[in-house]
């Protein structure tokens, strides 16, 4: 397995990716749409006390317009921007393991337009039917989810639809991936008001393509600037292309693989996001399926009073993994360069819902 990488402290040296009126203007955004509510943010005392740390909270991404993920943040400001200087499209289309796709059909069905989405093989038949249940149109290809994002992107340009990815494609000069990655900012905006008036050490971000980690890592380095702040980064380890592009100092790619975490399982950063990530982050750590059964069972049967909440396969990984790092002796060096003590205020973001129900209950129950 691919070892973790540090680079403490990070450069950090790169121009602010957000302006303050960028966020301004993206909180107007999201607050006008039907439905709006910030998602809970969620101390979990007991845990962090069990733990030795000041405190931990969890953003509850479930609770984001009733699509059980914090997706339609993206997509929603991508076409907001999208339609000020453009008609309204006949035709969405995107590549999906899940989440994402069923933003985009949401909003399609909102804009009363035709929607086709892509689907990586093996994906489970509970995401399937939850875009169909949008009223979009779905395909499942026989590749992984990169080779997805390539199809999507030629159906688009072959019937004369809009492709709403929050990767970018070579070539591509759309303003969409990048307007995607600012809707996601919106997550740390809403965290950082529903802490006040503590603030975070240590956030604890997943990554597939890396679009939401750099959001999120944007928008709280503009926020926090001059506070100390630790980010570490976590994805699928059979993939981890942005732990290796951190290593080698470049843009890397990695053989595609199957893990539970459907929502991380990316082989190829998205190229546009990468100099943030490898500038912003302090730490890059490549995790096995066992973080996230681990962190999906604690968050369902919670420490103390503590409240339950449902996490996913890719939205738990944050809490199981911080688990192990403050209590397993493997992790205690890790645990230390990373400067987690007993002042430590740790953020983690809880990015799914139950979004394939029936794998969902088989790990809470221990199966």
């Amino acid at each position: 397995m691919m070892q973790p990488y540090f680079q403490i402290p990070p450069r950090r040296y790169s121009a602010e990716w957000f302006s303050e009126h960028e966020l301004q203007t993206l909180r107007t955004i999201h607050r006008a749409i039907p439905g709006y509510a910030p998602t809970p943010l969620v101390s979990l005392e007991a845990l962090a006390a069990s733990l030795g740390l000041s405190a931990v909270y969890i953003k509850d991404e479930s609770k984001r317009f009733g699509l059980n993920a914090f997706k339609a943040l993206g997509v929603s400001a991508a076409l907001y921007h999208y339609l000020q200087s453009h008609p309204l499209p006949s035709l969405l289309v995107s590549a999906t393991d899940g989440n994402h796709g069923r933003a985009v059909a949401w909003q399609a069905r909102l804009l009363g337009i035709d929607c086709v989405i892509f689907m990586p093989k093996g994906s489970a038949s509970a995401r399937i039917q939850s875009i169909e249940g949008e009223g979009a149109r779905v395909i499942v290809t026989d590749s992984g989810y990169d080779d997805a994002v390539r199809l999507a992107d030629a159906y688009a340009k072959e019937h004369g639809g809009l492709l709403v990815q929050d990767t970018a494609l070579p070539g591509d000069e759309s303003r969409i991936p990048s307007d995607i990655v600012l809707g996601y900012a919106s997550m740390a905006l809403e965290a950082l008001e529903q802490m006040e008036p503590q603030k975070p050490t240590h956030v604890f971000l997943q990554a597939g393509v890396g679009s939401m980690a750099s959001g999120v890592a944007a928008a709280l380095l503009h926020k926090l600037k001059g506070e100390p702040l630790t980010l570490i980064l976590m994805e699928a380890a059979p993939l981890a292309c942005i732990a290796l592009s951190a290593r080698e100092g470049s843009w890397q790619k990695t053989p595609d693989a199957y893990t539970l975490m459907a929502g991380l399982n990316c082989a190829e950063p998205n190229p546009a996001t990468l100099p943030l990530l490898l500038d912003a982050f302090d730490a890059f750590f490549p995790l096995e399926d066992s973080y996230t059964l681990r962190g999906m069972r604690r968050l369902a049967h919670p420490l103390g009073q503590d409240p339950a909440i449902v996490s996913g396969e890719s939205g738990a990984v944050g809490t199981g993994f911080l688990e192990s790092l403050m209590t397993e002796p493997e992790w205690t060096a890790a645990k230390e360069r990373l400067g987690l003590t007993n002042d430590s205020v740790v953020l983690l973001f809880s990015t799914e819902g139950d979004t394939d129900p029936l794998t969902y209950q088989r790990i809470i129950q221990g199966e």
